[in-house]
């Protein structure tokens, strides 16, 4: 495992899952979210904590970035785009219908909606790392 190549690609996604997460949720689809909030309305904060925020997108950003690096070469813009769209697309597909299952947070169509605006949100931030990556030599000792 290239260290280098992992620690690079989590901060430099972890940053534009934040703004691209911003953009996506907070603006465009703030609308939709508020319009469809579940039983349990009044669950969400006013405004979400940003150091918490951060740190689950780096989290989250490693996990892109190991699938990304596990194909062996860095994949190209388009292929690291579809590679982390994909893993968005499941992990949010899992957290959305296991939250459905347990809570009353969200009604069934933010379940469906959530997972597909994430196939964009991972699939953007996919194409970034890679493209990052792809200037990154490979360490001597990975």
């Amino acid at each position: 495992m290239d260290t280098k190549r992992l620690i690079i690609g989590t901060i430099v996604g972890g940053i534009v899952l934040h703004i691209v997460g911003y953009l996506i949720f907070d603006v465009a689809a703030a609308d939709f979210y508020a319009a469809n909030e579940g039983p349990a309305s009044g669950a969400f904060r006013d405004v979400p904590m940003q150091g918490s925020m951060f740190v689950a997108n780096l989290a989250y950003a490693a996990l892109i970035t190991l699938g990304l690096l596990s194909r062996g070469t860095v994949p190209s813009i388009g292929a690291g785009a579809l590679i982390a769209a994909v893993i968005g697309l499941l992990v949010w597909l899992q957290a959305d219908v296991f939250l459905y299952s347990y809570t009353t947070i969200r009604p069934l169509l933010i379940v469906i909606v959530d997972p597909l605006l994430e196939f964009v949100h991972a699939g953007v931030s996919g194409a970034i790392i890679s493209a990052v990556l792809a200037r990154v030599p490979k360490s001597a000792m990975a």
